[in-house]
């Protein structure tokens, strides 16, 4: 017989203890996903995916003591970190660039219809995007029209690139998946998927949406590109 596949093991952080068992509801009924672990606090949060393995982490902003934008820095410092989807009400666009820049892979609001929450989650822990493209680009275009200049990475920073590794990171800007990147640049999804590995490294970024952000911040591509 075939092995049969390890489920999807999520976290879910959010200091309302009503919103989490809605959370682990919805996802206890779905087929190949294991809720783990629950936290109340960005500390409390650090420490359970510390103390179980899990594979992607639903991560609420603001939290008594340490927030979401905090937690998900220390998280994703950790050896083999899991990824972590911002849950939000999406009032502070500040705030979830913060996230973002923190390393989380992207977010979901909290009115989110629950089949796109789990292909959220499965995407995340596929390395693949987590929102798609076309809201990836306004919410980039949006959040950095209103940075200061002062923001705007020295060009050096992305100097480190070969050519091709800054066509890749144009595309990752866009939006665009391994397999899309693949395409694009006719070469297999293995090499695209190296060529993203390599990019991330080089900038000392931990997830496509802030290399993405540093792509835009330099100038690389313009809002609505």
């Amino acid at each position: 017989m075939p092995e049969q596949a390890s489920p999807l093991r999520v976290a879910i952080v959010d200091d309302q203890e009503l919103v989490r068992a809605g959370f682990r509801a919805l996802l206890d009924a779905e087929p190949g996903i294991e809720v783990v672990a629950e936290a109340a606090t960005g500390d409390a949060a650090v420490t359970a995916v510390t103390a179980n393995r899990c594979d992607v982490v639903l991560m609420d902003i603001r939290m008594p003591g340490t927030n979401g934008i905090d937690a998900t820095r220390r998280i994703r410092t950790l050896d083999e970190p899991p990824e972590v989807l911002i849950v939000t009400t999406f009032d502070s666009d500040e705030n979830v660039f913060e996230a973002l820049e923190a390393g989380a892979a992207g977010f979901l609001v909290k009115d989110t219809p629950p089949a796109q929450l789990v292909d959220a989650l499965r995407s995340a822990a596929a390395g693949g995007a987590t929102i798609s493209p076309g809201t990836t680009r306004r919410l980039l275009d949006h959040l950095l029209a209103a940075r200061p200049h002062r923001d705007r990475p020295d060009a050096a920073q992305l100097g480190v690139l070969t050519d091709r590794e800054g066509e890749v990171l144009r595309l990752v800007a866009l939006g665009c998946s391994n397999r899309e990147i693949a395409a694009r640049l006719t070469i297999s999804e293995l090499t695209a998927k190296t060529h993203v590995s390599r990019v991330l490294t080089k900038l000392g970024v931990t997830s496509r949406v802030q290399a993405a952000s540093l792509a835009y911040r330099a100038g690389w591509l313009a809002p609505g590109a």
